[in-house]
């Protein structure tokens, strides 16, 4: 009997003790009662397990104080709030160290292997793998690929950024010049020329590879100078303009004064807004801004919230030019190291008169910012944009200037999420709120180059803030943001596309260069 009367004491005492547990776990209904309400009844998620699964970030006593205090009326607002206070899953349930692993498990995605050709195809085939951008982007890009190679460099994809590079230098070989895109309909036009940049990322130590490569890279020098041969009292032909004082540097040009084959109906649009205009002339001032990457932005526009007042050709880009000073720079060093030394100082001499060029004609000192040159008005112009960096990207900037600088850029383009390309909202895609991913690796080497690696470093953080964020909500890797209110971005001609080649390749870039804790 007393073995019995123990049992059973016993037994009462463990039930007592395993109740009291579940008495305390209540349902996300019983816990949150009109924020549950809430969430629920508005499909806040597409689906209702989503939110009754999600794990709170602080106790739930105080989510519910704040819950009844604030009292969020919108769906955004309310939608704000509880991804401030609770993990997510499949929404928020993202950190960075998930980033850099989603991007690496992207790489095998984007990558096309060897084309085949297709009579009839606008592809023009490459003879070894790439990556691609992603989304609408189906080949391989120009400036896209140096920022996909900085990612892969780092990720462990060295093959693909030498079959890349091969792609490249093929490339120069058939046709003279790296085009826009791997398509036919591209074939008129460059893009912000980086493939001096993109060899430095090679582990290819071979001679022959070396002396292959100088040679292309002359070829493309070449390419962008040839309008030196037709110069006329305009002072400008093709990609190449003579400036006051006799320096020759480079505009953005395109050979083919139509329509964009890709943009056609757009284009015809556009061109049909300004009358007074020929056609043709439009049509060169549109390729010219594509040509230029960004297509399309204030800094083409002589109204800013009127794409019909293009005007690409009329400037000489103060990217462009630095580009091309490292460009020169880059054949100098491969020449002398090819023994040539007597094409090492032909192009010493040019990146000199260069580098002079862009402090002569560029530099805005009363405002501490660089700034493209109006040809027509033979002065600076007045749009302020980020790629006031490049001189200090290209090494051409002095300590002063660079410290001027990153005042201006803290003042107009610093952003909550990165930097803004440029102050102004026109709808254009390359202007305010947007931030894309080229523009700020530019400015966080050209910052760090130029002694200045505290906003280098302030600028990696916040992007990379922006990136998560959107990772964390979206599960994507996007072609632009909206660095203002940390979201995709938007304008432009397309919907924002994901992938994306070149934010993978900075995101994995940046975090490379600045370890998590």
């Amino acid at each position: 009997m007393k073995f019995w009367q123990s049992l059973i004491g016993t037994s009462l005492a463990v039930c007592t003790l395993v109740a009291e547990p579940i008495r305390a776990q209540q349902s996300p209904a019983a816990l949150y009662g009109e924020l549950f309400s809430a969430v629920q009844t508005g499909r806040l998620f597409p689906d209702g397990k989503t939110f009754v699964d999600a794990v709170p970030k602080r106790d739930p006593q105080a989510i519910m104080a704040d819950y009844q205090r604030q009292r969020p009326t919108t769906p955004e607002a309310l939608r704000a709030f509880v991804l401030a206070n609770f993990t997510v899953p499949g929404v928020n349930d993202r950190g960075a160290t998930d980033l850099r692993r989603h991007i690496r498990n992207l790489w095998p995605m984007l990558v096309r292997q060897a084309d085949t050709p297709v009579a009839g195809s606008s592809l023009l085939p490459m003879p070894q793998p790439y990556v691609v951008p992603g989304g609408r982007f189906r080949e391989m890009y120009y400036w896209d690929s140096y920022f996909t190679m900085l990612g892969l460099a780092v990720d462990g994809q060295q093959p693909l950024v030498e079959s890349m590079l091969a792609n490249f230098t093929d490339t120069i070989e058939r046709y003279g010049h790296i085009p826009n895109g791997m398509r036919t309909y591209y074939l008129g036009r460059a893009q912000p020329p980086f493939f001096a940049l993109m060899l430095d990322l090679s582990k290819d130590a071979d001679p022959a590879t070396a002396a292959k490569r100088l040679a292309a890279l002359k070829t493309e020098h070449a390419y962008w100078m040839k309008g030196a041969e037709c110069l006329d009292t305009s002072g400008a032909c093709a990609r190449v303009v003579r400036m006051p004082d006799g320096t020759l540097l480079n505009r953005y040009w395109d050979d083919r004064p139509l329509p964009r084959d890709e943009s056609y109906a757009e284009d015809v649009i556009t061109a049909g807004e300004d009358p007074s205009r020929p056609a043709e002339e439009m049509y060169r001032h549109l390729r010219a801004g594509a040509e230029s990457g960004w297509d399309y932005s204030s800094r083409w526009l002589s109204d800013p919230q009127r794409l019909a007042s293009i005007r690409t050709t009329d400037i000489v880009p103060v990217d462009l030019n630095s580009l091309m000073l490292m460009m020169e720079e880059a054949i100098a060093r491969r020449s002398a190291a090819a023994g040539d030394q007597a094409g090492a100082q032909s192009f010493t001499a040019m990146a000199d008169k260069r580098r002079a060029a862009l402090n002569r004609y560029f530099w805005v000192a009363r405002q501490g910012r660089y700034a493209d040159w109006d040809r027509v008005a033979r002065k600076p112009t007045p749009r302020v944009s980020a790629a006031m960096l490049y001189p200090l990207f290209a090494g051409a900037a002095s300590p002063q200037q660079a410290a001027a600088v990153a005042t201006t850029v803290r003042r107009d383009l610093l952003a909550t999420g990165g930097l803004r390309t440029t102050p102004i909202r026109t709808g254009q895609q390359w202007d305010s709120p947007n931030g894309w991913a080229p523009l700020q690796w530019v400015a966080i080497a050209a910052l760090e180059r130029s002694g200045q690696p505290a906003l280098a470093r302030e600028i990696a953080k916040r992007w990379l803030g922006t990136v998560e964020a959107a990772y964390a909500d979206t599960g994507k890797m996007l072609e632009k943001y909206d660095v203002e209110e940390r979201k995709p971005g938007g304008g432009g001609e397309y919907p924002t596309q994901d992938g994306f080649g070149w934010t993978n390749g900075v995101t994995s870039a940046i975090l490379e260069r600045y370890p998590l804790p």
